[in-house]
């Protein structure tokens, strides 16, 4: 008879503490997608940014085309530069948290930022271009629209951060790994020069 009430209890106790773990592991699970969910939206931000950039710098170059006819091969490297950040977009827009994307976004991003500083830069030799009010007004916005992606970034790296923390931290790693919740990386460009908004003085 107390055998039989022993293992009832042990029993009892076993299907308890799969139960705890069962509905512990859901938790992780549907915590870890939401994190996953918060940074790939906090990606979308970034993605936003970054398509409104390449989108304003063709009519950059359209109006600088006018005045530095002399200055085609820079002209041509800032469209080859755009075009190449334009496909790393898609590409990572695909697959946010994927590291190698992100890496070529960046590195990508950061190329065709010295392009654009190297525009600027030789625009100040071309005083009526400084002056066009077209070219004034598209680099205004696309100072802002630097500013906007610096603070997409921000946001980003943020909640990537928070979602690697929490794949990492013991036992949800377990748990992590068993459901595929992959590291996600962190958008990074690739030299402290490149992280800063060309500079635009019009």
């Amino acid at each position: 008879m107390n055998s039989g009430i022993s293992g009832l209890v042990i029993l009892v106790v076993v299907i308890g503490f799969v139960a705890l773990i069962g509905i512990y592991a859901m938790g992780v699970y549907n915590g870890l997608v939401k994190l996953r969910n918060m940074f790939k939206n906090a990606f979308s931000q970034i993605d936003v940014q970054l398509k409104r950039r390449h989108d304003l710098i063709p009519n950059l170059v359209e109006t600088a085309k006018a005045y530095m006819a002399h200055e085609s091969g820079t002209l041509e490297a800032v469209i080859a530069a755009r075009n190449g950040a334009e496909s790393a977009r898609q590409a990572a827009a695909a697959n946010p948290g994927d590291a190698l994307a992100l890496q070529q976004l960046g590195a990508a991003e950061g190329g065709l930022g010295s392009m654009l500083g190297r525009l600027f830069a030789l625009s100040e030799a071309y005083p009526d271009l400084k002056a066009n009010q077209n070219m004034m007004q598209l680099s205004e916005e696309l100072t802002t629209t630097e500013n906007k992606v610096a603070f997409s970034r921000q946001a980003y790296n943020d909640s990537v951060l928070a979602y690697n923390n929490q794949r990492e931290v013991f036992p949800n790693n377990i748990f992590a790994g068993m459901f595929g919740f992959a590291e996600a990386a962190l958008f990074e460009l690739e030299s402290p020069a490149e992280r800063e908004a060309p500079k635009v003085q019009f």
